[in-house]
């Protein structure tokens, strides 16, 4: 028998609000009405209907939610999101990640969002999980807690029957929506709901508690990999996480190479590589001729090598378009268009104050046959030739800022100064470019 301890014992004492997945159908119904039968708990709630779009039906689901909600004595939000087809994801796919977004824009520190997904599901996405080849974690299906945006995510019903949810609501007399897509084979979890569980029931009845143990001994062995690829990532990544040592990485056995990258995607916030993408990383950049310089692109990430490092770059970074743009004074700072940020400081060396406050200064980008003097070194010297000294990947050098007093370069970035503007003699502001990320602790 359903009891309110089942969701009460996965909410913290301090938790601000409680957002409820609530679709209408006979799962989300039963939880919504279960949660709100805690008076203190009831205060929290607010039921969260997402409005796809996607079925003549929705506007009509949404004010039954919405009615229920009021019945309830409970909040309610119905969010509208857009889901558009592609070739890369399913319908069902992207529809649940538009939901989770939606979810996600609401959350605030303390916050929870409860889903009602129950046993037979998790049975069903280790079985989806399987039939596409996923590995480990893919098999550890959905978990019962977890972090989520600002908040937390919760699925008290992992471990509760289909039955034990059908039994409330009919003693309960509840009223829920019959969404008629759940009939149609076309969606991959309907086909496996409707037409091969019930044969596999026939012959292994308790089916749904079996593979959710096994979903949970995959879940624990994942966390043990999840720690190993931690500590692997961190023996050979750089701080920003943006390069892994290649060389160190060459000295791994394959299978940990594997659990490397796949971390390090996690960490860049990237998808999941599949299988043959892992292969084509490490068998064709990874262990590429170091004279050679291939990549791989995948969405929303392109991964290179130049010299001995391994770069994970997004499509924001391959893809800048940047303009020259006027510095002006007396101001401290400079918002390029990239987001990141030119900050000059005072110093006792760098570019003398008097020379910086008298000129024209303006920001421009890389065009080709730059040159400049440096201090302590005879001649003027390609940017070209420099970049490869200071080991600067080729597709890096078009975005670093050029600065130039009175249309003469002075410096570039905060690498190097021109010989005629470098002075440690008097009072001079020294130049700093910051990242994006580097320029939130500004």
């Amino acid at each position: 028998m359903l009891k309110i301890n089942t969701i009460t014992s996965l909410i913290a004492a301090n938790t601000n609000k409680v957002f409820i997945a609530y679709s209408g159908g006979i799962d989300s119904h039963v939880l919504l009405h279960l949660a709100a039968l805690n008076k203190e708990l009831k205060a929290k709630i607010t039921a969260v209907y997402v409005h796809h779009g996607l079925q003549i039906e929705a506007d009509v689901w949404a004010e039954h939610c919405q009615y229920i909600a009021q019945e309830l004595g409970v909040g309610f939000k119905c969010l509208n999101v857009k889901v558009q087809k592609t070739t890369a994801q399913s319908l069902e796919e992207l529809a649940r990640d538009a939901r989770y977004q939606a979810f996600e824009s609401l959350m605030e520190s303390n916050d929870v969002v409860l889903l009602a997904q129950h046993r037979e599901d998790q049975m069903e996405t280790v079985l989806l999980q399987l039939f596409r080849g996923a590995g480990v974690q893919g098999l550890s299906a959905m978990p019962l807690t977890i972090s989520f945006g600002k908040g937390q995510m919760c699925r008290p019903f992992l471990d509760v029957s289909k039955q034990e949810i059908n039994d409330y609501a009919l003693a309960h007399q509840l009223c829920w929506i019959e969404d008629p897509s759940n009939q149609s084979d076309e969606f991959d979890r309907n086909f496996l709901r409707n037409q091969i569980v019930p044969q596999l029931k026939q012959k292994w009845p308790a089916l749904d508690k079996t593979i959710a143990r096994s979903a949970r001994h995959c879940g624990n062995a994942q966390r043990l990999t999840e720690d190993l690829a931690k500590q692997l990532l961190t023996q050979v990544c750089d701080k920003t996480g943006q390069t892994l040592n290649i060389s160190q990485l060459l000295e791994l056995e394959r299978i940990k190479q594997n659990l490397v990258i796949r971390e390090w995607f996690k960490v860049n916030s990237l998808r999941m590589p599949a299988e043959k993408i892992l292969n084509a990383i490490l068998d064709e950049v990874v262990n590429a001729e170091q004279s050679k310089n291939p990549e791989i692109r995948g969405l929303g990430y392109c991964i290179r090598r130049y010299r001995k490092k391994l770069y994970c770059l997004t499509s924001t970074d391959t893809n800048k378009q940047l303009c020259e743009q006027l510095w002006t004074i007396p101001e401290k700072q400079l918002i390029l268009a990239d987001g990141s940020k030119l900050v000059i400081s005072e110093s006792s060396t760098g570019i003398p104050q008097r020379l910086w406050d008298a000129a024209e200064v303006t920001i421009k980008f890389r065009q080709g046959a730059e040159k400049i003097s440096l201090p302590g070194r005879a001649g003027r010297h390609t940017l070209k030739k420099l970049y490869q000294e200071k080991g600067v990947p080729p597709w890096q050098r078009s975005n670093i800022p050029l600065i130039y007093l009175d249309n003469n370069l002075a410096a570039v970035a905060d690498l190097w100064i021109a010989a005629d503007y470098f002075d440690q003699n008097e009072s001079c502001y020294q130049l700093d470019w910051l990242k994006p990320v580097d320029s939130e602790r500004i």
